[in-house]
């Protein structure tokens, strides 16, 4: 098991030994095999799963998956870790009731709890999901010193169609030079998922429970000054349903509309909505894609933007994020925009803002504020005002290196799809350039890309979503405030 088998059910470009373990004695019993799940949280489509069954199967050993919650990960609260967790309970049901594979839930710090985890069951075989952001690189490269010189560790990318390091072997300028690369490579890697095996052996029975609703509430009280969003149902099934259901799935109803909606704050509909569950992994990319692709001859235009943005430029991101160590700075940012940003760093800004009056939304700019409101009491802000979110942050703050701080703090604590590859990108190319050209030079901006008040107005009815996201912020309020009332007239002998 120290290296990848024969005749693997996965292909093996999906999958990268980060650490061969040593060949087991002849005679001597291979340990069972431990699948680390985190950013792919899903039974279906699941090539990391596969792996790993398929890897126990062909050892005759049994094979288990192991979480780790981790304590507020780059600053997630009770919105993010609320689905999250909820969609993991449905997990493990579906996982221990359709394949037998027990599920373990571990908390603190996984650089710990892994290895011991691997060393107490003596698996030899590792398994690991994707993940190009450097917290999670770092972890990998502790849990790979920590575990006994017997384990393997195999780390396979489920969470793009195309794996991240068979796209590109670098750092990609744009969509421009990625995309033809990605194309090139579908027809061997979007492709129909095979079956999911089952294990040969199940895993001795064991006590280990999870008590959820404690785990639930505790996680809820800490992070609850971002309080869970009610539009968003947890759960792979949920995520399935998103896509593909008979009364409001994205292909079944909304697609047609895509390509001319979904730049339109007013639409939100127009948008898949597949977002917060492809960033948690509660669906597979490459399932929406082999979904998609079978609708062309109905509405070519819609599916080629949609695949567009579901596999160019989603995996544009994680390219970002896998080749420059430096994402979310400055320094991260191509040379010229460095300079240029740097050139006009002192410029005069007309407002300058806190970090806390943005929080807030209390600037003179009434379409910001609406949709820093959104973001903050909805959950998600439109992907085409998030550009313009952005873009105001560098102008109103004392330089770049403040805006882009700030603007990755409010994303990551306020969207329930923040701490993304996505949002980092974003970030960075509404601030820095990243991903995209020099334009006319001109105070505070240089040549970064402008974006303005008059600009939305030409675009959709600047009014008419400002006056949406008040509406929106009104029922969200009430349903907190009858929610605060319920648990007060619960907390009230009876």
């Amino acid at each position: 098991m120290a290296s990848l088998s024969k005749s693997p059910l996965v292909q093996p470009g999906r999958v990268r030994v980060l650490k061969e373990g040593k060949k087991m004695p002849l005679g001597q019993g291979m340990g069972p095999v431990v699948y680390w799940m985190f950013r792919d949280q899903r039974v279906n489509d699941n090539w990391a799963l596969m792996h790993a069954v398929d890897e126990a199967n062909k050892a005759n050993v049994p094979v288990a998956v192991a979480f780790n919650l981790f304590d507020r990960f780059l600053g997630a609260r009770a919105r993010q870790l609320g689905f999250m967790l909820r969609g993991l309970r449905q997990l493990q049901q579906e996982l221990e009731a359709t394949l037998q594979i027990p599920f373990f839930l571990f908390q603190g710090e996984a650089e710990e709890t892994i290895p011991n985890f691997v060393e107490e069951c003596r698996a030899t075989l590792l398994v690991t999901d994707f993940s190009p952001l450097r917290e999670i690189r770092r972890i990998k490269e502790e849990i790979c010193k920590r575990v006994g010189n017997s384990a393997s560790v195999h780390e396979v990318d489920a969470h793009n169609v195309v794996p991240v390091w068979v796209a590109s072997q670098k750092l990609e300028y744009s969509a421009k030079t990625i995309r033809g690369k990605i194309n090139k490579l579908l027809p061997e890697f979007l492709i129909d998922f095979p079956p999911q095996p089952c294990p040969s052996k199940t895993w001795e029975p064991t006590n280990h429970v999870i008590d959820w609703d404690t785990i639930i509430e505790d996680v809820l009280r800490k992070g609850s000054e971002v309080p869970e969003v009610k539009w968003c149902e947890p759960g792979e099934h949920a995520a399935m349903d998103v896509l593909m259901g008979t009364k409001n799935g994205f292909l079944t109803k909304r697609l047609k509309t895509y390509s001319t909606d979904r730049n339109n704050p007013l639409k939100p509909r127009g948008l898949s909505g597949l977002s917060p569950y492809l960033h948690f992994g509660k669906i597979s990319a490459q399932r929406c894609a082999l979904e998609a692709r079978k609708l062309r001859t109905l509405s070519p235009q819609a599916v080629d933007s949609f695949l567009e943005e579901l596999i160019v430029r989603r995996e544009l991101a994680d390219n970002y994020c896998f080749y420059q160590p430096q994402y979310g700075t400055l320094q991260g940012a191509w040379e010229w925009a460095r300079k240029t940003l740097m050139d006009h760093a002192l410029d005069k800004r007309e407002h300058i803002y806190t970090k806390e009056q943005l929080e807030k939304a209390q600037t003179a700019d009434l379409l910001w504020n609406a949709s820093q409101l959104e973001m903050v009491h909805h959950g998600k802000m439109h992907g085409f005002m998030r550009m313009y979110w952005a873009k105001k942050i560098l102008e109103w703050t004392t330089g770049p290196e403040e805006a882009l701080s700030i603007a990755i703090y409010l994303n990551d604590k306020y969207e329930i799809d923040g701490r993304d590859p996505n949002g980092y990108v974003g970030c960075m190319w509404s601030i820095c350039g990243v991903h995209d050209q020099g334009w006319q030079e001109r105070p505070i901006f240089g040549k970064i890309r402008y974006m303005n008040y008059a600009g939305c107005k030409r675009k959709f009815d600047v009014d008419g979503y400002i006056s949406y996201v008040k509406k929106l912020v009104g029922e969200t309020k009430k349903r907190k405030a009858e929610k605060m009332l319920d648990e007060a007239s619960k907390a009230l002998p009876q």
